[in-house]
């Protein structure tokens, strides 16, 4: 029998591991002692393998992996674990040794090694981590291992955008770039890494000013894999569809309405889940990709018969600038589609200073700080001279409290923020979160403070609620609501763009054990492994483990983050 090598995408793990400790918790959980093991599914590119790698790291386990080109051999995946001829009773005595088994690509296996899969799991003996890509229906074996109750099933949702920009750190793109990547790729982590490779390499990332960062705007790679992915959009042949198709990818980011497109045709389109018709009539492409490909895709003439000048877009534009200043003067900040703009930007169309303000302030309340310095520096690239972008991304930019606020609530807040509520107790909005947050720190409550926190956090001010999670750390007396408040705290800071507030200043270090404290405190003064292990009597490999398990725990991964994580909250005074 032929012996099938392991997909190299197991041994190859071109970035570092990041966020997913829920899921990988909930992996390594399944694997303890009496737990039957566990299937992880989703799209394909969605990050299972990585995450399985991840969780069995150190472990002693068996690996099988499912390929299209052996789905007709009897058994071919466990070709390397089994001898040449078995039957399948004897296959699973064969397995007997084998403590924990890694099912990969489970969807692709032949016949006979999803049934072994599936008694493996009935017999209870082995472990099992499978994993399961979407799409055309695996075997019935491996459908029962979760439908059948054997094995328990953990869905893998996409990255999330502030995980995706840790991801990408190391490409020094800007962070309205890495939210059209992350946008456009919908979790896909291998296409994400296709497009960043080809944007590298075509030439199209182009320096920002004064910032040692990388901005991709206009046209789309159409790579090789992007083709792939999007075939059943570009391989159209029915009566109008790619004409259909076509017009409202040159009508992006506004919808059209079905009644100027061929109904027929829709009516296909809708049905392989190509389009999306809203509740009025309003018809849109479903994949965020169909669009840029298509466009890129299409001839010059057709492109210039069905392409819409810039100033077409005016009016929605100005419609979503008011829409987003009502909210910012309602405190919501909660997010709000907000299309035009981020088309404008990522054609590298010119974007009215005015619309870069408000967008760069909604980001900057929201605590999207350096995706704030962005879009203020698009509104300064068509005014440089403009205030308001000037303003923001000073904001954006340098410390709490040494650029004030135009806003007079927000600039009474930020006392709050600093600690000092005194000055704002009595003056800010009344029954608002802000004076919600100012009267419970005041008061030194910390279950207040820790009510108020949530409040802000639903409505959108994630840093604000990060701060006052952090400022109910300092006043709790039950050592446990103090723990539950830095955790909530930090968990909400990792999401806030490496902001870097009094409040939140050594905060992090509570999540570590002793032991990873002490690491990472002297990795934060220059000291090398090597010397933190001899200062610890510890060997290399061993600071090596505390130092990526904290890594893991501070949301970085990078050393040169660790001092800011370090420092020691000032003094604060209620």
């Amino acid at each position: 029998m032929r012996t099938y090598e392991q997909d190299a995408k197991t041994l190859e793990l071109p970035w570092p591991f990041t966020g997913r400790a829920e899921e990988l918790e909930g992996v390594r959980g399944a694997l303890t002692a009496g737990r039957p093991g566990i299937v992880v599914t989703g799209p394909a590119g969605r990050g299972k393998t990585r995450l399985i790698t991840e969780a069995v790291r150190g472990t002693d386990h068996a690996r099988v992996t499912g390929t299209p080109e052996a789905r007709d051999l009897p058994l071919a995946a466990f070709a390397h674990l089994l001898p040449d001829t078995v039957s399948l009773h004897r296959a699973v005595r064969a397995l007997s040794g084998v403590r924990l088994l890694v099912v990969d690509d489970a969807q692709l296996l032949d016949e006979t090694s999803a049934a072994l899969v599936h008694q493996l799991a009935v017999q209870g003996r082995i472990r099992l981590v499978v994993a399961a890509a979407d799409g055309p229906p695996p075997p019935a074996a491996v459908s029962r291992l979760w439908t059948g109750e054997l094995l328990p099933r953990l869905p893998l949702d996409p990255l999330p955008c502030e995980d995706t920009a840790r991801l990408l750190a190391g490409a020094g793109l800007e962070p309205l770039t890495v939210r059209r990547l992350h946008q456009a790729c919908r979790g896909d982590l291998r296409l994400l890494r296709d497009l960043v490779t080809a944007l590298a390499g075509s030439g199209r990332l182009t320096p920002v000013a004064g910032t040692g960062e990388r901005a991709w705007r206009g046209a789309l790679p159409v790579t090789p894999a992007v083709r792939e992915r999007l075939a059943p959009a570009l391989e159209r042949s029915g009566p109008g569809e790619r004409e259909a198709l076509e017009r409202l990818a040159f009508a992006e980011p506004l919808p059209l309405p079905a009644d100027e497109l061929d109904l027929a045709a829709l009516e296909h389109l809708e049905a392989d889940g190509l389009i999306d018709v809203g509740a009025h009539g309003a018809v849109t492409l479903a994949h965020p990709l169909h669009g840029p490909v298509l466009r890129a895709t299409a001839g010059r003439l057709r492109a210039r018969r069905l392409g819409r000048a810039p100033l077409a877009h005016g009016p929605a534009l100005a419609a979503e600038q008011s829409a987003l200043a009502r909210r910012m003067e309602r405190l919501d900040v909660r997010p709000v589609p907000a299309p035009v703009g981020e088309w404008l930007v990522a054609e590298g169309g010119p974007l009215p200073a005015g619309y870069a303000a408000v967008r760069a302030r909604y980001a900057r309340l929201r605590g999207e700080l350096r995706e704030a310095a962005a879009w203020a520096r698009e509104g300064l690239r068509q005014t440089a001279s403009d205030s308001g972008c000037l303003r923001e991304l000073a904001l954006a930019e340098q410390p709490l409290g040494e650029v004030t606020d135009p806003d007079e609530v927000h600039a009474l807040y930020g006392a709050v923020r600093l600690g000092e509520p005194g000055r704002a107790v009595g003056r800010l909005p009344a029954g608002s979160v802000f004076a919600r947050h100012a009267d419970a720190l005041a008061r030194g409550d910390g279950p207040a403070l820790d009510l108020a926190a949530q409040a802000l956090a639903e409505r959108g001010f994630l840093l604000y609620a990060a701060e006052a999670h952090a400022q109910a750390v300092r006043v709790h007396r039950d050592p446990r609501a103090a723990r539950l408040s830095r955790t909530r705290a930090v968990a909400l800071a990792r999401r806030c763009q490496g902001a870097r507030t009094p409040a939140l200043a050594g905060l992090v270090l509570g999540e570590l054990t002793v032991r990873q404290r002490q690491i990472v405190t002297l990795a934060a003064a220059g000291l090398s492994n090597r010397e933190i292990a001899e200062r610890l009597t510890l060997s290399v490999r061993t600071v090596g483990n505390h130092l990526y398990s904290a890594y893991t725990r501070l949301g970085t991964g990078e050393r040169d983050a660790l001092p800011r994580l370090v420092e020691e909250p000032r003094t604060e005074t209620a």
